[in-house]
């Protein structure tokens, strides 16, 4: 049971950082497309999309979090 729950964790942490993230970057600017923006948003959908014990989870937070 502690395992699920430091992956829940994990996945609560990756997705704060990166929500994060897009509230540094500020507003987007609507004349311009931001691949840096984009790739996060994408990177939060699939987040969102799997459960806490998916891989997806572990390769994100080698993404988005400091080790």
């Amino acid at each position: 049971m502690a395992e699920a729950e430091t992956t829940d964790s994990l996945k609560t942490r990756v997705r704060a950082k990166m929500l994060r993230q897009l509230n540094e970057d500020g507003a987007p600017d609507p004349e311009q497309d931001d691949p840096r923006q984009i790739a996060i948003e994408e990177d939060l959908e699939a987040l969102d999309s799997v459960t806490d014990g998916d891989p997806l989870v572990e390769e994100l937070a080698a993404r988005y979090l400091v080790p």
